[in-house]
């Protein structure tokens, strides 16, 4: 027979059981949507802020940002940095790989306001996708009156050395070319582990001609940095992650030019899982942003 203490007892399990399944249920609804875009991991894969690499890039000479060009989270957070950098007051300039060194005249003038966009846009050739992606950091320093340098070798002189011959292909350019590219001879180690992974994802087709048609770019991208780097200044340099990845590539011919150069190295990659950093992707920079690897691309 039932008793009322009973019944109570009953009822005060039920709503007990009740309660506890509707936190459980309120716990998951809220993790669910708890949908992260990116995570910010140290070079040992511990999770750091973004005020740390903030930080971090106000006292350093270079920062060489590895992206991938078609990621947006890459590119707005160039956006956001430079944007705080200027807040800040800190003393910097930006330097990009997706603009070649011979169209710096018309970069200058496009950033003092003596030419119209669509004639910048034909005459620098721009990358399909400037609008989207490189065009707000461009008219920020224009904005802001802040250098933007043109750091990367012209493309023909880099294809001639791929399919030429090496760079003794360079040796018949013409004496005011020269001004474009890395001095040469320039420094190049076949070993490197990055020119090596290189060879093997091509599967032997391109050879060392390949590999130093990269290697010309780095060389150039490094020299137009240091070239245009002023004390107590910091070079903020945009370039695809594999160009800086392993502190090798731009960064190892830095250290070439000028041993005691202070560099950071930023590098971005994608994982499914945002919490932790891969074994694969450990070292591969000062600093690794971590995309949701179902982020949308830009092209």
């Amino acid at each position: 027979m039932l008793t009322l203490n009973s019944i109570l007892n009953t009822m005060t399990r039920l709503f007990q059981f009740g309660l506890m399944l509707a936190l459980i249920v309120s716990v998951s609804t809220l993790q669910a949507q708890d949908k992260k875009a990116y995570a910010l991991f140290s070079q040992a894969g511990e999770p750091i802020s973004y005020r740390q690499v903030l930080d971090s890039i106000s006292k350093t000479d270079v920062l060489l940002f590895g992206e991938f060009h078609n990621n947006p989270i890459s590119h707005w957070l160039q956006f956001e940095l430079v944007s705080d950098l200027k807040t800040n007051n800190i003393n910097f300039s930006i330097g990009a790989e997706m603009f070649e060194t011979d169209t710096q005249e018309v970069l200058n003038l496009y950033l003092s306001d003596s030419l119209t966009e669509s004639k910048f846009k034909k005459e620098a050739r721009v990358w399909s996708n400037y609008a989207t992606d490189y065009k707000p950091v461009l008219d920020f320093a224009k904005e802001t009156s802040t250098p933007f340098i043109a750091t990367n070798i012209p493309r023909p002189y880099a294809t001639s050395v791929y399919k030429n011959g090496g760079f003794s292909a360079l040796d018949s350019l013409d004496q005011n070319e020269y001004e474009f590219i890395a001095p040469l001879p320039i420094s190049f180690d076949i070993e490197l582990p990055s020119y090596q992974n290189m060879l093997d994802m091509m599967g032997g087709h391109g050879g060392e001609d390949l590999v130093k048609a990269q290697a010309i770019k780095d060389a150039t991208m490094a020299h137009f940095i240091l070239k245009n780097l002023s004390p107590n200044q910091v070079f903020f340099h945009l370039n695809g992650s594999y160009h800086s990845n392993d502190f090798e590539g731009i960064y190892w011919y830095l250290k070439q030019y000028q041993k005691n150069v202070d560099i950071l190295t930023i590098s971005t990659v994608e994982q499914k899982d945002l919490e932790t950093l891969e074994d694969e992707h450990l070292d591969k920079a000062n600093f690794i942003i971590v995309v949701n690897q179902n982020m949308t691309k830009s092209y």
